[in-house]
């Protein structure tokens, strides 16, 4: 989002760019390809990003850089998309703070930064209970012929894959994480499938045991989660989580809306007391 003064702000969508992923020319590429945003490259003084991947300092250097040569008149900063969706749902509120969408991660946020955290290991690793995960689970099982037979017709129905399909489009394309996750809304159109309704549990299960559960007195905090697989699943989140005594705050699809207003609030105070 652009905050443009005195009037409403300017919304755009871009590819992913986790520099895990992406190098610094592929981010200028996609960047140059927002219409949207040209018109204002000269008049924008300031860029927060927020992002998958920029959790160490070279990675986010690699962001830093790309947008340092597009935005060549801004203050660039960037930082970790799990900060940011900790800005959106805690605001300044101590609690935990997890991402489930494409990938998954947690950490414990203490009202102004993140805690260290062991989590966030990736699509290959981890990512417990998140749209990659559930997607190469629903994949093998596929492909290993250990759906129920119903629902695996479904299955190959909408999707029309195949062994040599999912290996080329998993070892050998970009974004292998992205099209793994795209496989996780069929349980939406299917969550009433007792398979389903099982993988989502024991998905969720394993991500609470794996990730929130390893945090002293979780039970005290609230748990609060970002992305779109925590969104359209909340009942199933919702639900293993009261299992195991977890007090779940809020639920957010996405996090830029309370971001970008945390971010504009925070500037502005900050303008004021400098002055």
């Amino acid at each position: 989002m652009l905050n443009m003064p005195d009037s409403k702000p300017l919304r755009f969508k871009t590819k992913g760019l986790n520099p895990f992923f992406v190098n610094e020319k592929e981010i200028e590429r996609v960047m140059k390809d927002v219409p949207e945003i040209i018109p204002y490259i000269e008049e924008i003084r300031e860029v927060y990003f927020f992002g998958a991947g920029c959790v160490t300092p070279d990675r986010r250097e690699i962001v830093s850089n790309a947008l340092t040569t597009f935005f060549s008149n801004a203050f660039i900063s960037v930082e970790s998309d799990l900060l940011g969706c900790a800005y959106a749902a805690c605001g300044r509120k101590k609690g935990l703070v997890a991402t489930l969408g494409t990938g998954s991660d947690i950490s414990y946020y203490d009202g102004s930064d993140l805690m260290p955290s062991h989590q966030g290991l990736g699509y290959v690793l981890g990512d417990e209970g998140s749209g990659a995960w559930f997607g190469k689970l629903l994949i093998t099982k596929y492909l290993y012929g250990a759906m129920p037979r119903d629902l695996a017709k479904t299955f190959g129905e909408k999707y029309r894959i195949n062994k040599d399909v999912v290996i080329k489009n998993v070892y050998q394309k970009d974004r292998p994480n992205a099209y793994l996750a795209s496989f996780a809304m069929f349980m939406e159109e299917n969550r009433q499938h007792p398979y389903i309704d099982k993988v989502l549990t024991d998905g969720f299960d394993e991500f609470v045991r794996t990730n929130v559960m390893t945090y002293p007195n979780y039970w005290e905090h609230e748990c609060n989660f970002v992305g779109s697989i925590a969104y359209h699943f909340d009942l199933h989140l919702a639900k293993v989580c009261e299992l195991h005594g977890i007090k779940v705050g809020k639920i957010l699809k996405s996090p830029i809306e309370a971001l970008f207003h945390f971010i504009v609030e925070r500037e502005t105070k900050q303008m004021d007391i400098s002055v």
